[in-house]
C-alpha cells in the first residue's frame, strides 16, 4: 500500500512538471499600448521580419479593434502576408479591408495590392532568378490580376496607382493573348486543326492590338490549309499582309518594373508621429 502511494506521488509530480514544461511562455506584448504594438509591428515589417509583423498586427487588431491603428493594421497585415509569400492570406486580408472600408481614402491601395499579389502569384522560384516566358504560366492568376487592376482603374481613375495598373494591364493582356497562341500551337502539333483555328480566332476577336495577332494569323493560315479551307486561308493571309503593310503588327512590350508598393501610402496618416 505504501509502495502504491509512493508511485502515485511520483506520477503526480511528473504530471505537474510536464504541465510546467507545456505551459506557454508569457506574452511579452500583453501590456503594450496600441502605439507600442503598432511601432514594433512597423519596425519588424521594415526589417523583413514578416511573421513577427503579422503576429503584432493581428494582436493589435484583436486587442484594439477600433480606431485608426486598427484600420491601418488590417491593410498593413495584407502587405506583410504578401511579403511573407502567403498569397492567399494576403488576398483575404485585402478583400476584407475592401469589404469593411469601401469608402476609405486608401482603399485604392487594397485593390492595387490585390493586383500585385495575383500578378506575382504564379511566378515560381526559378522564375524569380532566371528569364522565363510569363505567357506560358497558368493564366488564372494573370486574369485575376487583370481584373483587379481593371477594378482599380474603373473605380479610382485618378489614383496614383492607376498609371502603373494600366501599364500592367497592357502587359497582362499581351500575355493572355500569347497564352492562347501557345495552346493553338499545341493543338497544331496534335493535328487538332479545328481547335487551333478556334483559339486563333479568339485571339483576333478578343485581343486585337496585341503582339500575339501576327502569330495567331500565321497559325490560322496553316490550320485552314491543313483543313483544306483554301479560301479561308487566303482571306487570313490577306489580313496578315494588310496589317503588316499598315504597320499594325505590334512587338512585345517590355515587362513593367517591379512594383515598389511598400507602406508609403500610409505616410499621409502620420500615425507614427501621433
Amino acid at each position: 500500500m505504501i509502495r502504491l502511494s509512493a508511485i502515485l506521488v511520483c506520477l503526480l509530480a511528473l504530471t505537474l512538471t510536464a504541465c510546467g514544461w507545456l505551459k506557454s511562455p508569457e506574452d511579452r506584448t500583453k501590456d503594450w499600448s496600441v502605439t507600442k504594438l503598432y511601432s514594433e509591428a512597423s519596425e519588424a515589417l521594415a526589417a523583413g521580419g514578416y511573421q513577427q509583423a503579422i503576429d503584432y498586427y493581428e494582436k493589435l487588431e484583436a486587442r484594439y479593434p477600433f480606431g485608426r491603428y486598427a484600420t491601418q493594421s488590417q491593410l498593413d497585415v495584407a502587405y506583410a502576408y504578401y511579403r511573407a509569400g502567403e498569397f492567399e492570406s494576403a488576398l483575404a486580408a485585402a478583400d476584407r479591408f475592401i469589404k469593411l472600408y469601401p469608402k476609405n481614402p486608401y482603399v485604392d491601395y487594397a485593390y492595387y495590392l490585390k493586383g500585385i499579389i495575383n500578378y506575382n502569384r504564379s511566378a515560381g522560384f526559378f522564375d524569380r532568378y532566371l528569364p522565363t516566358d510569363p505567357s506560358q504560366r497558368d493564366p488564372g492568376s494573370a486574369l485575376d490580376a487583370f481584373q483587379d487592376f481593371a477594378a482599380l482603374v474603373h473605380l479610382f481613375p485618378e489614383s496614383k496607382y492607376a498609371p502603373d495598373a494600366r501599364q500592367r494591364m497592357v502587359f497582362l493582356r499581351n500575355n493572355l493573348a500569347k497564352n492562347e497562341v501557345h495552346v493553338a500551337r499545341y493543338y497544331m502539333k496534335r493535328q487538332a486543326y479545328v481547335a487551333a483555328a478556334n483559339r486563333c480566332r479568339y485571339v483576333l476577336k478578343h485581343y486585337q492590338r496585341t503582339s500575339a495577332v501576327k502569330d495567331a494569323l500565321e497559325i490560322l493560315i496553316e490550320a485552314y490549309q491543313r483543313l483544306g479551307e483554301e479560301q479561308l486561308a487566303a482571306d487570313a493571309e490577306r489580313v496578315l499582309t494588310l496589317n503588316r503593310r499598315a504597320g499594325r503588327l505590334l512587338d512585345d512590350e517590355p515587362p513593367p518594373e517591379e512594383a515598389g508598393i511598400g507602406r508609403q501610402v500610409w505616410d499621409y496618416m502620420g500615425l507614427d508621429t501621433n
